[in-house]
């Protein structure tokens, strides 16, 4: 099942809110200084081309650096990626079959809001 929702996701919705990830994660590279902020673009690009079956837990080991690093995020490219989630899964929510879609969108508004200091793990293993 967990497939066959990744591949509608897709072709629906994940490519495009990936690109997005993509070219934020290339300025971010871009930009010497910003570095971090396009690895971890690129690390949630992966989550929004497959989320069914993987989830986002704390990394344990974060400290003060995320918290500054999410803050100077969430200014700049946060909240305009998590503005494509929210249009994108409300767009979704509309049809029936894409209410699932639009519950992973949902789910992905805070990682791309606040991506330091967060790991993506297969679903099996979030509580290990």
């Amino acid at each position: 099942m967990r497939t066959l929702l990744n591949l509608i996701w897709l072709v629906l919705a994940g490519f495009w809110l990936a690109v997005g990830y993509v070219i934020a994660g290339i300025i971010c590279c871009i930009l010497i200084v910003t570095i971090p902020f396009g690895i971890a673009s690129f690390r949630i690009a992966g989550y929004a081309l497959w989320p069914f079956g993987r989830t986002v837990v704390d990394r344990r080991t974060a400290g003060a650096g995320s918290v500054i690093g999410n803050v100077i995020w969430l200014i700049f490219a946060g909240w305009w990626l998590a503005l494509g989630h929210l249009v994108t899964g409300i767009a979704l929510f509309v049809t029936i079959i894409g209410i699932p879609l639009a519950l992973a969108n949902f789910k992905l508004i805070p990682i791309s809001l606040l991506p330091l200091g967060k790991d993506i793990v297969p679903s099996d293993r979030a509580f290990a």
